[in-house]
């Protein structure tokens, strides 16, 4: 017996619901094949399949399918399938770095619900549209500058995500939607956070905490003690900032995450070095240190060994300082973290001097009978070894003018993006897609700068049906009545051609860009917190360098002065 497309899809839809992306594209792919006259189920099947390459990170064919979602759901007059679908392909757009592009559709998602009176829908826009303007803001431009002293294109942006997010929480709070209500603030006191407003960070934190504890949410309990932890470093409180990433810690061994566990001890080593206390920040980074190595996390394992000579250093125990900083030295080299390679010679030179070693040492600094003892820690550090320190360019580079990468849309704050597509697109799929069952349809006509005008795409209504929307079957009945429905739809909407130009207007000429790859990942290991939260660390020690430093003394009274803090 012959299996139809909605069989097929309906799999894909059950697949999909379980988290077998992979396997609910093949059916719906399959469905696509076999085709369907029903435009409606047609419809569908390009939303949930577009939702499933977003889960896959396969942005271009997200990007392809919910654009045909839109078109189909527009010429068929579907108001609510319309704005859910501006608002997937608006989330699709905005992980593309299209924010422009992705405003647009926020808009036109917005809008559609404002006119047919849908609270939940306007809530889902604004949410979306915060997300957006947030994650416009962190990709412009990091450049090392503090929350609160970003560039004013910046700070608008930031405004902008504050004043959604605010206006996003008034609904959810009258529709009683706790869930959401917790989304929200988390992503509120990420935003404060990078505006500078600490204290209402740490407001729109312990209120996430709150809603996380009430729905025995682990993971989001997880996360906003570390936020509040990020915060009450800013806030120069650093004895509870320790206390939050402890129960950080505790949360991530309880959920067996070893990556997060690791970025807690990371976090912990560095408010201990903060708080100038050493050996406890010591036992931290050595925690680190073993999951890193683990994890085969060389990048994390780098920062270790940073961390870890500093704090040795801050002791007096320069020989351990040493053989921390060559073996920094080595995996930056390794990595090619060209900022961290200079940052870790000047630490090999200083040390060279304390302990009264010149740049021509061809054997290590460290004998095989002055090997550290990290075995009783659990440590195990490559003993790999650089002899040669040619062609040294030495650059007096304090710890916060390490590597800081630009960010990319994947990298936003704990509740940011990705709390967006684990929880808004993943537990709340049936949320943006309509069930294969529902003749609720999705959305407008094509969003691309190749869509033509209304004038030729009533003329080209035939070669749209057939041709760039995948699956849509036509029999010699049922092909004359389909296509009048299609031109009389897209005849009546007037309106919406408004929602189109905009959008070529925003794409301009970049037709090619719609089938793009996503911006590569940022390179950041497993086990190393996000790039912002590490490089806020490095500024605020950084601050307080005089205090924390040792003045390395000369090679002749070494011996007498290890050290200081």
């Amino acid at each position: 017996m012959e299996v139809s497309c909605l069989e097929l899809a309906l799999e894909g839809e059950r697949l999909c619901k379980v988290g077998d992306y992979r396997a609910g594209v093949s059916f719906f792919e399959a469905a696509i094949q076999v085709g369907t006259e029903d435009l409606q189920v047609l419809s569908a099947i390009y939303s949930q399949l577009g939702n499933a390459y977003f889960h896959l990170h396969d942005y271009a064919k997200a990007l392809e399918f919910h654009r045909h979602d839109l078109t189909l759901t527009r010429t068929i007059g579907d108001l609510l399938g319309e704005a859910k679908a501006s608002g997937n392909l608006g989330n699709t757009l905005k992980v593309l770095g299209r924010f422009d592009e992705a405003v647009v559709c926020c808009q036109r998602h917005l809008d559609i619900a404002r006119d047919i009176s849908d609270k939940v829908g306007q809530a889902r826009a604004l949410y979306n549209f915060g997300n957006v303007y947030h994650a416009k803001g962190k990709s412009i431009c990091w450049s090392g500058a503090e929350p609160g002293d970003f560039p004013e294109e910046v700070m608008m942006a930031l405004r902008k995500a504050a004043e959604y997010y605010e206006a996003n929480l008034a609904i959810v709070k009258e529709l009683g939607d706790r869930a959401a209500q917790g989304r929200t603030y988390g992503n509120l006191g990420n935003t404060h956070y990078l505006l500078g407003n600490f204290r209402r960070a740490v407001a729109s934190h312990e209120q996430r905490l709150l809603i996380a504890k009430e729905f025995g949410d682990r993971s989001a309990e997880r996360r906003a003690y570390c936020n509040l932890g990020n915060a009450y470093i800013f806030l120069g409180e650093f004895e509870v900032a320790a206390e939050h990433y402890k129960r950080t810690l505790q949360l991530a061994r309880q959920l067996k995450d070893r990556a997060v566990e690791a970025q807690a001890c990371y976090s912990l080593g560095n408010t201990y070095t903060l708080l100038q206390d050493y050996e406890r920040a010591i036992d931290y980074h050595l925690k680190h240190l073993i999951i890193a190595q683990d994890l085969n996390d060389r990048i994390g394992e780098g920062r270790a060994c940073w961390s870890l000579g500093n704090a040795h250093t801050a002791l007096g125990n320069h020989d351990q300082a040493m053989h921390f900083a060559e073996k920094h030295l080595e995996i930056c080299r390794e990595t090619g973290d060209r900022s961290g390679e200079l940052t870790a010679r000047m630490n090999v030179s200083d040390l060279q001097t304390v302990l009264g070693l010149s740049y021509s040492t061809n054997n290590s600094t460290l004998s095989e009978n002055k090997e550290v003892d990290y075995n009783q820690h659990g440590a195990r550090p490559r003993m790999s070894r650089r002899h040669s320190m040619e062609n040294l360019e030495l650059m007096k580079l304090t710890p916060d003018k390490m590597n800081v990468r630009r960010l990319s849309p994947d990298m936003l704050g704990d509740e940011g993006f990705f709390d967006l597509l684990s929880r808004f697109q993943s537990n709340r799929m049936d949320d943006q897609r309509c069930s294969i069952q529902d003749k609720g349809s999705r959305l407008s006509l094509n969003s691309g700068p190749e869509s033509p005008p209304r004038g030729r795409r009533l003329e080209e209504s035939s070669a749209a049906a057939g041709g760039s929307l995948p699956g849509l079957r036509l029999n010699q009945n049922s092909s004359q009545a389909v296509l009048s429905h299609l031109m009389a739809n897209a005849d009546s909407a007037e309106p919406d051609d408004d929602f189109f130009d905009m959008l070529v207007k925003c794409q301009g000429s970049r037709l090619d860009d719609q089938r793009c790859a996503p911006p590569p990942p940022p390179v950041r290991g497993p086990t190393v917190p996000d790039e912002d939260f590490f490089s806020l660390i490095m500024r605020s020690q950084a601050k307080r360098m005089d205090e924390q430093r040792v003045t390395l003394p000369s090679a002749a009274n070494a011996a007498a002065r290890p050290g200081s803090n």
